[in-house]
């Protein structure tokens, strides 16, 4: 096996060129083929080469004929199923629930993939090879891998791998299990006898389901029991999101009329050495050659760094935990350095490097000795441990580094940090960060002020970021130049009622943090936040929740968008129920004005700030 080619072919051309008869992986995906580590493709194909396999790249197929798919022939061991790097229905659809018009993920933004990507194409794969193993992954599937509520028909589906002509369900980070997958199979293994891989799920048919010894295995409530029972539906959540962690988390497995899935635990999570040979693989940092229009998400990340994996903040809202896991997977500091002095010496690089980090990137460096050994704790959140040694030091570190490298102009942590990460005493810290690590903004998620909302979301209370902020301003003093909170909020949420997205529109005007930068909850698979939307109920403690739904949620999202004269109707709507009619006017703290199309409350114009 030569080394690796400048781009993973697309081709028979570009096979034959690399004197490839027969691949031995083919990879379909619902993304546009993009050689950059942020594209799980290009990462996953990268790694497989590097193992010592040919890998070829089927991006975006017409699933309405059989060409696209037949174009790279039959390959050796199997075909890698993927919608791409989002779950294709939340890529086509709007909270609303509204069609969108152009994908980020496509050559000129064009719609080219259908709804449930992966389902569509694992069938037309699985039609033409009947005889040829599939393997689906990315985050569409593995955050379907059991029964869940899909938000696009508003009801509970089987899991992705009960609907799929496919063999394996790979969940998670995938590069330890494709390369073990391809080793067996290469090695005479049949696919139908790859159950013992961690990070796997595969079907049991029920024949044999009902012979064996359940010991040892988490059996869930069935599809048939969660489908009608809001109950077994949030016992079901509670019972497989305790064992997601790699050290103790235990087979779990969930009956289907036709099948039984059996999810094996988490795959172990990549040491420091192995995350730095998978990202120094020599990714071109660009589209395939034969792309003829740009792919737009392809610039927001060109020369960004991956420093980390995993997140231990525990957002409710979030399916991290489910994916890349609670536990913190740092890259070396040189590793890094390695790489953006390759992006240094690309005639494109500006010497801007657009963000150094991860799902949070003040978690890079953090560690807690007890998940080498023992995993996560099962009864507390890593985010309130105070055992957790919160230094910042090796973030500093790195950064410093960074700076230092000959052409490299800026070094930006453009993905967010968690704010109450940072204790009081590392101010010094956050001067640094403000001073060399941002351009104007600095991006927060507090999401909520509201106390019960906040509580619902995981995320910490109101008084935390309120000392952040303070903390923030206080180092704009004096400044020529100064910077702002970017915080990004959330309407809509279970828990949330139009009283507190009323006391959130208070809190944006009285701090002068109005921002375009709101989200209308989306319920997205395998999510605690999602589990309480579709059933009512806390999935821990069984308790009821509040949740909004249909016209309510169109009137909390207006609520923080107060000033858009397009929302008046519904923000008076809201502040009617609310009984809040005091906001109601043009004195200063009013949010809307006594008539559509009045003046505008005072103080508008002397304090507004879009952000």
């Amino acid at each position: 096996m030569t080394g690796q080619p400048e781009f993973l072919p697309m081709t028979r051309e570009e096979a034959e060129r690399l004197g490839i008869d027969q691949f031995d992986i083919i990879l379909v995906t619902g993304d546009a083929y993009v050689d950059h580590p942020s594209f799980g493709t290009a990462l996953l194909g990268r790694v497989l080469w590097d193992a010592g396999f040919s890998v070829g790249v089927i991006a975006q197929p017409d699933w309405r004929s059989d060409a696209d798919f037949q174009r790279l022939g039959t390959p050796r061991l199997f075909f890698s199923v993927s919608a791409g790097n989002v779950d294709s229905m939340v890529n086509a659809f709007t909270p609303n629930l509204k069609r969108r018009s152009s994908d980020v993920y496509s050559p000129g933004g064009r719609l080219l993939r259908p709804d449930r990507a992966t389902l569509v194409y694992t069938d037309r794969v699985h039609a033409l090879f009947p005889e040829t193993p599939i393997v689906i992954g990315g985050i569409e599937a593995s955050l379907r891998r059991f029964a869940h509520y899909d938000y696009w028909s508003d009801a509970v589906r089987q899991s992705i791998l009960a609907d799929a002509p496919a063999d394996l369900l790979v969940f998670g980070m995938g590069e330890r299990q494709v390369v073990t997958i391809a080793r067996r199979l290469a090695a005479g293994e049949a696919a139908g006898s790859l159950t013992d891989i961690p990070g796997t799920a595969y079907r049991l048919d029920l024949k044999t389901w009902r012979s064996t010894d359940h010991a040892g295995c988490v059996v869930l409530p069935g599809y048939e029991e969660v489908r009608e029972d809001r109950y077994a539906y949030a016992r079901a959540f509670a019972q497989h999101y305790r064992e997601q962690d790699p050290l103790r988390g235990r087979t779990v497995a969930q009956p289907h009329p036709k099948t039984v899935i059996i999810q094996n635990p988490p795959s172990m999570p990549l040491a420091s050495d192995e995350l730095d040979r998978v990202y120094e693989l020599p990714y071109a940092r660009a589209a395939h050659p034969s792309y003829t229009e740009p792919v737009p998400a392809l610039e927001p990340v060109r020369f960004s760094v991956v420093s980390h994996r995993g997140c231990f903040g525990s957002c409710s809202f979030c399916a991290l935990t489910h994916h890349q896991g609670r536990i913190i997977q740092s890259r070396s500091i040189d590793s890094i350095v390695r790489e953006v002095e390759r992006m240094a010496a690309m005639p494109e690089f500006t010497g801007v490097v657009q963000d150094v980090g991860g799902p949070t990137a003040n978690m890079y460096g953090i560690h807690c000795d007890r998940w080498d050994d023992a995993g996560t704790c099962p009864d507390r959140r890593c985010i309130d441990c105070p055992v957790l040694d919160r230094s910042h030091k090796e973030q500093l570190r790195l950064l410093g580094r960074l700076r230092e490298i000959p052409g490299v102009k800026h070094v930006f942590i453009a993905s967010g940090i968690r704010y109450d990460l940072i204790p009081p005493e590392e101010q010094e810290y956050l001067a640094h960060v403000c001073e060399d690590h941002i351009s104007g903004h600095l991006k927060v998620a507090p999401e909520h002020v509201s106390e019960r909302v906040c509580s619902c979301m995981g995320k910490p209370p109101r008084d935390v970021f309120d000392a952040f902020r303070e903390r923030f301003e206080a180092l704009q003093e004096g400044k020529q130049k100064r910077q702002y909170l970017v915080p990004y909020f959330m309407s809509g949420h279970p828990g949330c009622r139009i009283t507190d997205m009323v006391e959130l529109a208070e809190y944006v005007r009285d701090t002068d943090l109005y921002t375009e930068q709101v989200q209308d909850f989306t319920p997205t698979p395998m999510s605690i936040s999602t589990t309480i939307y579709h059933t009512g109920l806390d999935p821990f403690t069984l308790e009821e929740v509040y949740v909004p739904k249909g016209r309510e949620k169109r009137v909390q999202r207006a609520l923080m968008h107060y000033r858009d004269p397009k929302n008046y109707g519904l923000v008076r709507e809201g502040l009617r129920a609310a009984g809040r009619e005091d906001l109601i006017g043009n004195a200063w703290r009013c949010l809307i004005p006594a008539r559509r199309g009045g003046p505008p409350r005072a103080g508008w114009k002397k304090k507004g700030r879009r952000a």
